[in-house]
């Protein structure tokens, strides 16, 4: 566990330093705009489970990438991998989403094993447009179309899954809430399994953000459920750049106990559709 807590911290002071070096110097009294004024601001749905109800800019591509290390797991005692989401709206109201795990390194059974994961396409449709208190309210589903040979967490895996997505700002917090609704496949025993998550996240002074959130997955092969408490630290570098990091804990006895999270999320600055 020591390799990867110095991994992690390897991963912010060099992403800061980054960061840092690439804001624009201040404006010695010329009026000439800043090349990143146009620039929107990213929307990350990274480090938490949940996923925000609100769409990234329209006609912007936006990256999601991370590096996730879990311990004592159902079916593994270790595993480092990462992860990469996709997004793009096409309008206000659709936006397009693909997911992969390139690569896992897992240790199961005293055995380790390099495998790629699993990867998904989706969409995510609002239905209501919300702003403040009013919450913004919108529909989405994720298809597997490959299932990888990585050991999953417990979570499992899931072929289908349909979410119900909420978000709001209340008094200076923001919250994202999901429902779900998956088919699980397991020894192609296909079988539902439903989740809940709350994440409730707060700026800080200087650009940082924290977040807390609390998750729930029934485990139907099983026959428990899976629970968790993260917790994660962002840092805006950018209004398109943002670098986060946090760990979750499982809180039952068929959770994963423990995980650390690294990671960014990016929005391109170019945008790919005319307005």
């Amino acid at each position: 566990m020591i390799r990867q807590v110095c991994f992690f911290m390897c991963f912010w002071v060099g992403a800061l330093s980054i960061a840092r070096a690439q804001q624009p110097a201040a404006d010695t009294g010329s009026e000439a705009k800043s090349p990143s004024a146009d620039v929107p601001t990213a929307n990350p749905g990274r480090p938490t489970v949940a996923t925000p109800a609100t769409l990234t800019p329209v006609g912007y591509v936006q990256f999601e990438t991370g590096f996730l290390s879990a311990w004592e797991s159902p079916e593994f005692s270790s595993q480092s991998s990462f992860n990469e989401v996709i997004k793009f709206s096409v309008s206000r109201w659709i936006e397009l989403l693909a997911t992969a795990e390139p690569f896992a390194h897992s240790n199961a059974a005293g055995q380790p094993s390099n495998a790629a994961g699993g990867a998904g396409l989706g969409v995510q449709a609002v239905v209501h447009h919300g702003e403040g208190a009013n919450p913004t309210v919108a529909l989405g589903y994720l298809g597997s179309i490959y299932s990888g040979d990585a050991p999953d967490i417990d979570i499992g895996s899931v072929q289908n899954s349909a979410l119900v997505l909420v978000s709001a700002d209340v008094k200076g917090f923001h919250y994202d809430a999901n429902l779900f609704f998956n088919e699980a496949v397991q020894s192609n025993v296909r079988r539902a399994q439903f989740g809940q998550t709350l994440s409730i996240s707060h700026p800080l002074p200087h650009n940082f953000g924290l977040a807390g959130e609390i998750w729930h997955f029934t485990q139907p092969y099983l026959r428990g459920n899976c629970v968790g408490n993260l917790w994660a630290l962002s840092y805006n570098a950018r209004k398109n750049l943002v670098l986060d990091v946090g760990f979750n804990h499982g809180l039952t006895s068929t959770s994963t106990q423990w995980a650390v999270v690294a990671g960014f999320t990016y929005l391109l600055p170019r945008r790919l559709i005319a307005r």
